[in-house]
């Protein structure tokens, strides 16, 4: 009878097991939405992945974070029978490469060479044999296919970090802009992985004037697309962010006394932006600290 009762139990710690998995499988759900006929945006699990089928396969931009590799090719077995043959990453963030090494080992994996060098200290690549890591970069500018399956890449300098890649989609007019422009509100920075607030906005003005022929931008994380003026916005934004900071610093005030003074302005308050202080990378604080080094060393 005692046999009988543990046989009992650890049946039912399997079925419970099995059911807690699935369970946690079933939460990994991802939203699609259609930008055109052969492009999606694979919304949930970290940044905004994009799926474009092109002619002989798939291209992906960005994987998410860890976990989220297998449901990203599970949901693009729904939209295409097509294979996965290339995988684009804006930059080395965890939440947009850790999915990388849960894609098949056959699939080209291109990034901006900083950014392969970002990835290479990622301990999610050495635990998998450097499963996913980038296996061709690029310095300024790159282009991978022709005609209505072209692909442009693009890198005008540091922003939030220093390999952010602007990946554009040039026969349906769409980019993917990754952090670099995340969405409506002030950005993060990372100060570590390369990230610069003296340049983030000369960065966003030269992708605005540099690139032609887009007209819908997929952002890093915001739950809808964008437009190509709100691009100019969103760099002059930063350029008011970075005049107000500069002149504080010039003053001769630190940054832990200036960055609960920071508000957003109306005028970008009122276009939809988000007043909320970011928290990451030692949010206003730490964005002063890393003006304030990159001021000193110019």
């Amino acid at each position: 009878m005692k046999r009988g009762l543990v046989l009992g139990t650890l049946v039912l710690f399997g079925v419970c097991s099995i059911a807690v998995s699935a369970a946690r499988q079933q939460q990994r759900v991802l939203e699609v939405d259609k930008v055109r006929d052969n492009l999606f945006v694979l919304r949930g699990g970290g940044g905004n992945t994009a799926v474009f089928v092109t002619a002989d396969g798939i291209t992906v931009v960005d994987a998410k974070n860890p976990g989220w590799g297998q449901p990203i090719l599970d949901k693009i077995k729904e939209l295409s029978p097509k294979p996965v043959t290339l995988l684009i990453n804006t930059h080395a963030h965890g939440d947009h490469v850790s999915g990388n090494v849960e894609f098949p080992e056959s699939v080209d994996v291109v990034t901006h060479a900083n950014t392969k060098t970002n990835m290479e200290k990622l301990k999610i690549f050495a635990d998998n044999a450097n499963r996913g890591m980038a296996k061709r970069t690029f310095t300024d500018r790159m282009t991978i296919g022709k005609g209505a399956d072209q692909i442009d890449l693009y890198y005008f300098g540091p922003g939030h970090t220093d390999g952010d890649a602007w990946v554009v989609f040039p026969a349906l007019r769409t980019m993917h802009a990754g952090d670099i422009f995340a969405g409506k509100g002030l950005p993060n920075i990372d100060a570590a992985n390369g990230g610069s607030t003296l340049y983030y906005a000369d960065s966003l003005n030269k992708a605005y004037n540099s690139i032609k022929g887009v007209d819908t931008i997929i952002n890093g994380h915001a739950m809808t697309t964008s437009v190509w003026a709100d691009l100019k916005m969103f760099a002059e934004m930063n350029q008011d962010f970075l005049t107000w900071a500069q002149a504080e610093l010039k003053a001769g005030k630190t940054p832990d006394a200036i960055a609960p003074t920071w508000k957003m302005p109306e005028k970008y308050l009122s276009a939809g932006y988000s007043g909320t202080a970011p928290t990451l990378f030692g949010g206003i604080s730490g964005r002063l600290q890393r003006l304030q080094e990159e001021m000193a060393k110019k």
